[in-house]
């Protein structure tokens, strides 16, 4: 199975927690409601790159780059790609 597909087969499991989504809306420089599903509607798109290293994946799309742990699924954080 290719390694992109594990993440997306388990998007589901996709989540945050308070500070991260703190962070997130920070980084982008928004005021989305859910940064989680604002995060897992970004990492399911079509013209998403993702790609594991080590312990985290990494999903990049519309200039942002996701970090998720891969095994609790758990968004660290999200930053403007320059």
């Amino acid at each position: 199975m290719e390694d992109k597909q594990i993440l997306l087969e388990n998007i589901g499991k996709v989540r945050t927690t308070d500070m991260g989504a703190a962070r997130i809306k920070k980084n982008l420089k928004t005021d989305m409601k859910d940064a989680a599903e604002y995060c897992k509607d970004k990492v399911s798109g079509r013209n998403c790159s993702i790609y594991r290293r080590g312990k985290n994946w990494y999903c990049v799309t519309d200039n942002v780059k996701f970090t998720i742990n891969a095994r609790t699924y758990t968004i660290i954080t999200a930053h403007v790609i320059k």
